[in-house]
């Protein structure tokens, strides 16, 4: 089967490299003609583990291809899967702009019956003028093409994201056809031979299933956040309490994680996403609404915890361990460092920062010549008067904390995602503060 998608971005090249994997013919589009110039010479742009050997394999093997223009290879494909941004405006609405420009170039150049799948995470009812698009594009040409529109959203996991797509929970698909439902059979029957967790759904359901998915998702991290502050506040242990709850088979221990706020490209994204489309069917979303106030406050939790311990920030250095939102990925956005490190500069502190991956991104985008970047850990923390941790990199795991003691000037730690065992950090002789403890 010849199949295209259109973006190279994170979730794009991902299921096109494991589209690819399984034998498909797949051939990735994208009108940034330099990200496609590197891609074709086998440099990927995104650190994602596994991804990189996966589009080498299958480009020498001669079943992936990049193009900067749909148009030159829509005659082959059977199916199109559109994998483009939909960057947040700033009122919370999905910007739907480069999802119907793909739409509009599908309308005016399909020749016989193909299958578009909007894979971008959209708004429901998107799919409805993804098809009046196209129809418009088909009736300015004066041709009749049977055509269908299918929604097949994402929900892959940054770190993960190549175990998630090859073996998935599940597979939501919205279709309006029974044409439709036989492609998109034939294409994800390869990833099911173990167990069928394709679910077929009509198209606005499987819009929102991938909203109201992150939006539950982002609601147990912040409402673990809040259940931290007041452990602290009246002096119970985040920690036990949310290992009795994880006990209980109804709720799990999974997203029940206390820290210093989620990132990323779609729990920001998709929380504001949906808020807004409640305001727009008159509803107030209540409880959502919530959980992103929650989070934007709780992303300040490390920040406030410093100041607390140091009372005076101006000319003091702060080392950070973690850029990322999560760890294996280089992905800054909406991250909780962000925000920490831009307070901190902001009241004066000089802030040095070390991430496995993500310093390059940090520099080249969010944070500049403002801060120093370090070569390790221990590096980071040499002369500090106080050190952070922000994201939970394995490498951050077990560190000798009498070096990084002996290297520091001053002795105030912040455990930001709560995975050290606080006797071990005060034996050194550090200053320990934590989430919810």
């Amino acid at each position: 089967m010849n199949v295209g998608i259109v973006g190279t971005g994170y979730v794009g090249l991902v299921t096109g490299a494991c589209f690819a994997e399984m034998g498909m013919n797949v051939t990735c589009i994208d009108v940034d003609s330099k990200k496609i110039e590197k891609l074709s010479k086998g440099e990927v742009p995104i650190y994602e583990p596994g991804l990189k050997e996966m589009v080498l394999n299958n480009s020498a093997k001669g079943r992936l291809h990049f193009k900067t223009n749909l148009a030159s290879v829509i005659d082959s494909l059977s199916v199109v899967f559109v994998a483009v941004g939909t960057p947040p405006g700033e009122d919370g609405s999905a910007d739907l702009s480069y999802v119907l420009e793909v739409a509009s170039e599908f309308g005016r150049n399909i020749k016989k019956y193909t299958l578009l799948v909007i894979k971008s995470t959209v708004p429901v009812g998107t799919c409805h003028k993804v098809r009046k698009r196209v129809e418009e594009e088909l009736e300015e040409r004066g041709e009749k093409i049977d055509f269908d529109v299918a929604s097949n959203p994402e929900f892959l996991k940054e770190g993960a994201a190549i175990k998630d797509f090859m073996s998935p929970d599940r597979v939501v698909v919205g279709v309006s056809s029974e044409t439709a439902r036989h492609l998109m059979e034939r294409i994800y029957k390869p990833f099911q031979m173990s167990k069928y967790r394709i679910i077929f759904m009509d198209i606005m359901s499987s819009e929102m299933t991938k909203y109201a998915s992150n939006s539950m998702l982002a609601t147990r991290i912040s409402f673990m956040n809040e259940i931290a502050r007041l452990c602290e506040i009246t002096g119970a242990d985040v920690q036990k309490v949310r290992e009795g709850m994880a006990a209980d088979s109804r709720i799990g221990n999974k997203f029940l994680y206390p820290g210093c706020g989620y990132g990323g490209s779609c729990f920001p994204k998709d929380v504001k996403a949906l808020i807004r489309t409640g305001k727009e069917n008159g509803y107030q979303m209540k409880i959502i609404t919530a959980v992103e106030e929650v989070n934007e406050e709780q992303k300040k939790v490390v920040f406030s915890k410093l100041h607390k311990a140091l009372k005076n920030l101006e000319g003091k250095t702060v080392a950070l361990w973690g850029l990322s939102f999560k760890p294996e990925t280089d992905d800054m956005r909406e991250a909780p460092s962000v925000v920490v490190a831009g307070l901190l500069l902001k009241a004066g502190a000089i802030v040095k920062v070390y991430d496995p991956i993500a310093m390059e991104e940090c520099k080249n985008h969010y944070l500049g010549d403002r801060v120093s970047y370090a070569t390790d850990i221990y590096n980071c923390v040499e002369g500090a008067d106080a050190a952070a941790l922000i994201t939970e990199w394995k490498e951050f795991r077990v560190p000798a904390w009498d070096r990084v003691k002996k290297a520091m000037r001053g002795n105030i730690f912040v455990d930001g995602r709560d995975i050290y065992t606080p006797a071990e950090v005060i034996a050194a002789g550090l200053e320990y503060y934590s989430i919810g403890r």
